[in-house]
């Protein structure tokens, strides 16, 4: 008989960073892996961004498998995550998106390596060949952010300004400053759930007032 597999729920373990509130608070957040994958412009009818996505989450599964069947550890992959920014730009538009860069990411565990990572998108690549190119792109890189303001967003994407001011408000009134990048991570699956019940945790790293930043707030 084979024994079950242990099974690791890692957002739990993480709460405080993937689980958050309306009300916004500072968290500290360690380096992480991520496999993460590049793209530009408005995400209505993008296929660019359903194919990142799709090759994330094929991948990710695909690593999940072997690592349960190797290591006997099985564990939930992570909710998709999303860096957002507009190079040599100051304030978001929202009217216009075409000019967004994003980086789209899924956290991996500790004990996913490189080469497992090839291995695992070589193998999704010839399952779906129409991901091959998405899977050329991707990449298998550590990422910290360090001390960030989060706040949880429920609602439409389309809706997140005031919650956006709510988050700056917040960084200002902590004597903090915004720095690096806009950072999405989306609780809830769109294509099942209606816009109006989406969670999606928003999270700024931020500086010392005194110091130097470079971002867009």
């Amino acid at each position: 008989m084979v024994a079950a597999a242990t099974k690791i729920d890692f957002a739990r373990e993480l709460s405080h960073l993937y689980r958050a509130h309306e009300e916004p608070v500072l968290v500290e957040v360690p380096a992480f892996h991520y496999l993460t994958v590049d793209g530009h412009g408005d995400l209505a009818d993008s296929k660019a961004f359903r194919l990142a996505v799709d090759a994330l989450f094929a991948a990710a599964n695909g690593i999940k498998g072997r690592i349960r069947k190797l290591d006997g550890i099985d564990y939930e992959v992570m909710p998709l995550e999303g860096l957002w920014w507009i190079p040599n730009a100051r304030v978001w538009d929202f009217g216009n998106k075409s000019d967004w860069d994003w980086t789209l990411m899924v956290m991996q565990p500790e004990l996913v390596t490189q080469e497992l990572v090839d291995e695992e998108t070589a193998k999704a690549g010839h399952r779906r060949k129409g991901l091959l190119p998405v899977y050329a792109t991707m990449r298998f890189e550590r990422f910290h952010e360090g001390l960030s303001a989060q706040v949880l967003h429920r609602g439409s994407f389309g809706r997140e300004r005031p919650t956006l001011e709510r988050l700056y408000a917040f960084i200002r009134e902590q004597g903090f400053l915004p720095t690096g990048k806009h950072h999405e991570i989306y609780l809830s699956d769109p294509s099942s759930t209606t816009a109006g019940k989406l969670r999606t945790i928003v999270r700024q790293p931020v500086t010392q007032r005194s110091a130097r930043v470079d971002t867009q707030p």
